[in-house]
Parts: structure tokens; C-alpha cells; sequence
């Protein structure tokens, strides 16, 4: 159900994407509290990106999910803000994460709704 996308200027190898994506699917696992089996994770890496009208590091996160909740927030930010740093050293102040919370009968899955 949660779904995280990260978008970055950085240029990132096959095995660093690989770790990311695993270290990212067990943060949105264990802090919106769902089964890791139905977390979905992306990373989008060499995009052509600017913040601030230059094109140090940067990043752009989207994370939707089922019931995420809005006091959940503040620390999703900084958890997911701080794996960026601490694995393609982007600085915090230059990412934006969208977060959102979609309801359950708009969210598809196996043909079906939630």
C-alpha cells in the first residue's frame, strides 16, 4: 500500500540503488506500521534537476499510502531525509517530500480496490 518514489540529480550505481531501495522499503515499513510486503519503493536516479537555481544535490520524495497519518509526518521527514544524507549525502535542505494519504477505494490493487 505505501508507495515511495525518490527523484535525485545523483548519480547512483546498480548496487548503491539496490541498498537504498532495501533500506527505504524497511523505513516506510516500520514507520507507517505496514507489512513490508506491500510497500512498493523506486529510485530515480541522474534526473535533471535543479533547487535553488543550481544543481548541487537534490532530491524530490513522494510517499502515498493508505491512512497515513498526518502526526507521522515531521518524523518521516526527518527519517527519510536523513537516509538521503547518510547514503547519497543530500543535504536535508534540499529535498521536498510530498506526502499523501489516499483513501482505500481509490487505491487499486490485484484488480480490485481496498
Amino acid at each position: 500500500m505505501p508507495v515511495l518514489k525518490i527523484q535525485t540529480n545523483v548519480a547512483v550505481s546498480d548496487k548503491d540503488k539496490k541498498d537504498i531501495l532495501k533500506a527505504v522499503s524497511r523505513l516506510a515499513a516500520k514507520e507507517l506500521g505496514k507489512p513490508e510486503g506491500y510497500v512498493m519503493v523506486s529510485v530515480e536516479s541522474s534526473v535533471a534537476m535543479l533547487f535553488g537555481a543550481n544543481d548541487d544535490p537534490c532530491a524530490f520524495v513522494e510517499l502515498f499510502s493508505l491512512g497515513l497519518p498526518e502526526d507521522k509526518a515531521p518524523r518521516l521527514s526527518e527519517m527519510i531525509c536523513g537516509l538521503l544524507k547518510e547514503s547519497l549525502n543530500i543535504d536535508p535542505r534540499r529535498v521536498y517530500i510530498r506526502m499523501s494519504d489516499h483513501p482505500a477505494n481509490l487505491w487499486g490493487w490485484n484488480g480490485e480496490t481496498f
